[in-house]
């Protein structure tokens, strides 16, 4: 269930046909998800709600070709591993992984070891990955450190173009959003024609904010729905959370443009209802596969292409593509929240999925509903 399966529709911008990340041409999505155990947390034995989700950002090898990138750091309370060098290099040069707060070490080594494995035994490389994420730990046995290397490789394997699943999968399984369920979400938008029908696609992972500022379409949902109706999943929101966000293109752009494109998501989340609490660690990169066959950054003076072409889209032609991440990322958000399912986790810690007849109920009071059930 997605948020346009409600009649929910966000924005004026077409979605791609899977409405997804993955609708961007070679970008495909993986996960693994830990569920195991409940009861009392025992620290290493459980209960698990836990995984990871990988990104591959083109069907090559990564490592060895590289793309345009950017980020942008709305809060810093987080990690996302790799990204002085991106900001540096203006380059990805790895695959992207999201997981729980105490794991991006094992997840970040697991992604060097899938880094020798795509170069010659003899090649000289050195590899930084992309690892970002976001607390689990009101639900999960997060410091029993459950992430294993194997489920790292487990969710490289399971990356597909197509359809991605949301909510309570991969490092999205025990996150809570706004305090409901939240997890992992994605959705697309295509711009017009006349700016170059590009696709732009983004995918989170949704662990932020308070119920009473959730705004859906702008209808205060998070006050519709109380804590006396719904309750909260531990104890009230001190704005405890962050939100991971991961932006894809096709058009051509350079990286000082994809950085302005990461910038945008702020604004979805905002619109959503997030603020960039002091707590939350909220940072997003963005990447565009718009030019191919850019020389590895690594590679030694005097060897290699002297110049390579490129193209770029004007910047009379990006406020369409900024409009597409906003509008992405809001509803990337809100189907993280209709996916999710009510889960219980560790010391009979549960949090409650957003319903959906209370969500259409209210949504359709501001007249915001486009179809019904």
């Amino acid at each position: 269930m997605r948020a346009r399966d409600l009649g929910i529709v966000i924005g004026t911008l077409d979605p791609g046909p899977n409405n997804a990340i993955t609708d961007v041409p070679g970008v495909s999505v993986g996960h693994t998800t830990l569920i195991a155990g409940e009861g009392p947390q025992r620290i290493g034995q459980g209960p698990i709600r836990t995984g990871v989700t990988v990104i591959q950002p083109h069907e090559g090898n990564i490592w060895k070709e590289p793309l345009f990138a950017g980020c942008h750091t709305l809060n810093g309370n987080g990690e996302m591993t790799g990204l002085e060098w991106l900001r540096e290099s203006g380059t990805l040069t790895s695959p992207i992984a999201i997981t729980n707060t105490h794991s991006v070490g094992v997840v970040r080594d697991a992604l060097v070891v899938d880094a020798i494995a795509h170069h010659e035994p003899d090649d000289e490389f050195w590899a930084l990955p992309v690892v970002a994420e976001t607390y689990d730990g009101t639900l999960n046995d997060i410091n029993g450190l459950h992430i294993k290397p194997e489920h790292v490789m487990q969710a490289l394997a399971a990356v597909s173009a197509g359809p991605v699943a949301e909510g309570n999968v991969g490092g999205g399984t025990g996150m809570i959003c706004h305090d409901f369920k939240g997890g992992i979400g994605t959705a697309s938008r295509v711009v017009s024609a006349e700016s170059g029908g590009y696709i732009v696609g983004v995918l989170v992972q949704a662990n932020y904010g308070k119920r009473e500022r959730l705004q859906i379409n702008g209808v205060p949902v998070g006050l519709a729905i109380p804590f006396s109706e719904v309750p909260e999943p531990d104890k009230p929101s001190q704005g405890r959370g962050s939100i991971i966000a991961v932006v894809a293109t096709n058009a051509p752009l350079i990286p000082t443009q994809c950085n302005r494109l990461a910038q945008r998501v702020g604004l979805g989340i905002g619109r959503i209802g997030g603020v960039g609490e002091h707590s939350s660690g909220d940072i997003f990169v963005a990447f565009s596969t718009g030019n191919r066959g850019l020389p590895i950054p690594t590679e030694e003076r005097n060897t290699g292409p002297l110049t390579v072409p490129l193209t770029m889209v004007t910047n009379a032609y990006i406020s369409d593509l900024f409009e597409a991440v906003v509008e992405a990322t809001e509803e990337a958000i809100v189907n993280a929240l209709v996916a999710a399912e009510t889960m219980t986790g560790r010391d009979g810690n549960t949090a409650y999925k957003l319903p959906h007849d209370r969500l259409i109920e209210v949504m359709n009071s501001y007249s915001r509903v486009y179809t019904s059930l």
